[in-house]
């Protein structure tokens, strides 16, 4: 399966503070990858240098071949982005959001209305299509946004925390649409319930402190650490804590 995700040694400086320190990672067409770290350890920034909406202080990253920085909109035309907090305009209804979303991909007529159908109807927000997002719960807001990273069928997915806020049936219908989307789309979740790497993810990257301490199948790392719980690899690996806990899920 062709690889659709890139970083070669991002590092991101923040004055004094590196938030990222040398990371690599591909992710292929078919992969799920879990990207695991207590917080601070440099996730949100590392999916931000992916997406292009921060420029790495070194380093490469590139989507689909395209690099995000120098060629930055060929890569996000190949990419849908849920960023933490999925920030959305609150006066506007989702099916207006979604509307404006769908030009801003370039789809119009038809494509436009289909896109948006569908992803209303995926990520189940028919019942608040028409109200005003900023009278919605954090869930649907949360849903709202998943809905407009998948709109225009990206090659690839870079989520940030998606079932956040969510309750445990919408949890459950976010992982099976990700399971549903995996077979052709390279995958990135960041996530803080262990739970959710065992239901939807074929990989997993394991961050403290800027860098890479572990990378392999939810398997491999239990195999490697000789433990049988994730929490339990999680924790002996980096110097942090979740911030939810297992019960979260």
């Amino acid at each position: 399966m062709p690889v659709l995700v890139e970083a070669h040694e991002l590092v991101k400086k923040f004055g004094p503070i590196t938030a990222v320190d040398g990371i690599s990672l591909e992710v292929s067409a078919g992969e799920v990858l879990g990207f695991l770290g207590p917080n601070g350890a440099g996730k949100s920034t590392t999916m931000k240098i992916l997406t292009g909406f921060l420029t790495p202080t070194s380093g490469r990253a590139a989507i689909a071949g395209h690099d995000v920085t120098t060629d930055p909109v060929a890569a996000q035309t190949r990419l849908g982005y849920l960023p933490e907090g999925a920030p959305a305009y609150g006066d506007m209804t989702p099916g207006a959001y979604l509307a404006f979303v769908a030009e801003i991909r370039g789809l119009k007529g038809r494509k436009k209305a289909e896109a948006v159908a569908h992803a209303v109807d995926a990520i189940h927000l028919a019942g608040v299509v028409d109200q005003p997002i900023d009278t919605l719960s954090k869930g649907f807001k949360r849903r709202v946004g998943l809905a407009q990273a998948i709109l225009h069928d990206p090659d690839v997915l870079i989520l940030d925390e998606p079932t956040d806020g969510l309750d445990p049936n919408q949890k459950h219908e976010v992982r099976a649409l990700i399971n549903g989307m995996a077979q052709d789309k390279a995958i990135i979740i960041s996530t803080h319930i262990l739970e959710e790497v065992d239901a939807v993810c074929s990989r997993a990257v394991i961050i403290d402190r800027g860098r890479i301490v572990a990378d392999g199948t939810p398997d491999e790392l239990r195999s490697q650490s000789g433990h049988d719980s994730l929490d339990t690899v999680f924790r002996e690996l980096t110097h942090g804590e979740l911030s939810a806990s297992r019960s979260a899920a």
